[in-house]
């Protein structure tokens, strides 16, 4: 669903939809780090391989920094709060802390400002 929103700020999203983008996320990052580590040489050095695939993924992760953004703010719109919030993740180790605490919050039932209730309650 992230991805169908793309650059979507608009609206909300559950508690579900987060967090199994996070996993898939995580699940290819560490895919990739787990292929990376299979294509040195015997003496350490990347193989030609190796630094396609890095770049690859260099790629992949910022082709998911938007919608990663924007999933962040949905679930902020669905606690009722700014989706501008996202900012705190630019306040080292504290500011992640605390984002993390507000993606583990229940959003407000019913409707609120930024929409209807994805949970249909």
């Amino acid at each position: 669903m992230p991805l169908k929103r793309y650059a979507d700020f608009q609206g909300r999203s559950q508690r579900k939809e987060f967090w199994m983008f996070q996993l898939i996320y995580a699940a290819l990052f560490l895919a990739t780090v787990i292929l990376v580590g299979g294509t040195t040489d015997m003496y350490g050095d990347w193989s030609p391989f190796g630094n396609m695939v890095v770049g690859l993924i260099v790629l992949a992760m910022l082709g998911l920094f938007i919608p990663s953004l924007a999933v962040q703010a949905r679930r902020f719109h669905d606690q009722d709060k700014s989706g501008w919030l996202v900012l705190l993740n630019l306040i080292p180790y504290l500011g992640s802390l605390v984002v993390f605490v507000f993606m583990l919050l229940d959003g407000t039932p019913g409707p609120n400002r930024f929409g209807d209730d994805p949970k249909g309650r």
